[in-house]
């Protein structure tokens, strides 16, 4: 044991000393102490003998019940200054607020504050960023950012801070401050109380917020999933049941995309970007337009209802053409890594039964889908997308010179939908040759 962790159990041993003489001075029981402190009677009896540190909202409401001064319980002394009061750096005292930040109060001997000034070091956590710890607490609050970056969230707005900038807020409002960024955040956070009475230093009061989603907030007119599924509101507004009443006619391509292009054709759908950093945007009627462009053109090669066709097309933007245009004509899809090589090609050629592939010409990709082609001694359809090889139809050249009309089959047979298969997917392999993993039409529900 070093000799910091001595000293820290000699002081939470002393304080503990200070809150028995406290209480049995004033003639209250454990029992009623935890009463007023709004902890258990076994929480309380841990904080008097020693075993565990105090929180701050712990010695705020003990030293309010007993109408003494929190340095009395942390320093044995009251505070005493009220010209002014100089605190050192590194000689904040510390004391917990919140679970794994590190606040040191910076003007604990000053009698009467109107403001508790806090040094916080936040450390950053994806946790944190991911699950809001809202809270509120007496009157207003300044926060400086020294180090880092600061996520803050008031209500439903968000503001990063970085170093040198500083927010004022009412934090009477649900709040919440993270480090942002990577790295550990450090601010001065000054809490005042206009009235000039003792300030709620730190008293955190949970809060909840109501039951509303992104989707309530931005208010959608219409929505798509209207069309086909049935959602049930418990009275809070959280959800109580989704029933989904056209599941079994159900595809993503015709369903949702052509929706969404009726309804928002000029509306964002996709946004590429090269490896050259170049920029390509695509609305929702674009994609509607080259998927169904590309449905026909797949549809010429000889691509129809239940055939299984890879795709190993990266990041690049053509995979969503590819991948509606098969919903569309009722093929399935099974998207595969560029890393394979031709032992995995053709281990999956066969396991599957991949009548074709439409491939990337980035790499080495298509010449080992070849060797695995060859090896099979098998015909496959193979389609290359931005390049072109002997033996391959070209996407970027072909697929464009076909009608951006594919309607919806008349005859349901034509194409897949609710149950029919849909995707395949290539499990990990972690022990042993790779599964398949099959999913339906209904899987985006």
């Amino acid at each position: 044991m070093n000799q910091k962790t001595v000293d820290t159990e000699k002081k939470i041993r002393e304080v503990a000393l200070r809150i028995i003489a406290v209480r049995e001075s004033l003639g209250f029981t454990p029992e009623e102490m935890a009463v007023k402190t709004d902890i258990t009677p076994e929480e309380y009896k841990s904080y008097e003998s020693g075993e565990h540190d105090f929180s701050f909202t712990f010695i705020y409401k003990f030293a309010n019940a007993c109408g003494i001064e929190i340095t009395d319980l942390m320093e044995g002394k009251s505070p005493s200054l009220n010209g002014y009061n100089v605190t050192r750096k590194g000689e904040g005292v510390p004391i917990v607020r919140r679970k794994g930040f590190n606040y040191s109060r910076l003007a604990p001997l000053f009698k009467n504050k109107i403001a508790e000034p806090f040094l916080v070091t936040i450390p950053y956590s994806e946790e944190n960023l991911k699950t809001p710890h809202f809270s509120t607490h007496k009157d207003q609050e300044l926060d400086i950012v020294l180090k880092g970056s600061l996520k803050v969230t008031i209500g439903n707005n968000v503001e990063i801070l970085n170093e040198g900038d500083c927010i004022y807020y009412d934090s009477t409002m649900p709040h919440d401050v993270v480090a942002y960024g990577g790295q550990e955040c450090q601010v001065y956070a000054i809490v005042m109380d206009s009235s000039r009475k003792a300030i709620d230093e730190g008293q955190e009061k949970p809060f909840e917020l109501p039951h509303v989603t992104n989707f309530k907030l931005a208010n959608v007119e219409n929505p798509v999933a209207d069309t086909f599924a049935k959602i049930t509101e418990n009275e809070d507004g959280s959800l109580k049941n989704i029933d989904f009443f056209t599941k079994e006619k159900f595809n993503f391509a015709f369903d949702v995309v052509d929706f969404l292009a009726k309804k928002s054709p000029d509306k964002t759908a996709l946004i590429y970007v090269s490896n050259n950093m170049e920029e390509k945007r695509f609305t929702f009627e674009e994609i509607r337009k080259y998927s169904c462009m590309t449905a026909n053109y797949f549809r010429s090669l000889g691509i129809k209802k239940g055939d299984r066709v890879m795709l190993v097309l990266k990041r690049h933007y053509q995979f969503w053409f590819s991948i509606l245009a098969l919903h569309r004509l009722g093929a399935i899809v099974i998207p595969a890594t560029n890393l394979l090589v031709e032992h995995d090609f053709t281990y999956r050629f066969e396991a599957a039964g991949v009548s074709a592939i439409v491939c990337t010409a980035d790499g080495d990709v298509a010449h080992q889908v070849d060797l695995a082609v060859d090896s099979l001694k098998k015909p496959m359809l193979k389609v290359i997308v931005n390049g072109e090889r002997e033996g391959w139809h070209s996407f970027n050249e072909e697929f464009d010179k076909f009608s951006d009309v594919f309607p919806r089959p008349e005859n349901e047979s034509e194409s897949a939908f609710g149950s029919e298969p849909m995707l395949m997917y290539f499990t990990s392999g972690t022990t042993g040759y790779p599964k398949i993993a099959t999913h339906n039409h209904k899987y985006p529900l």
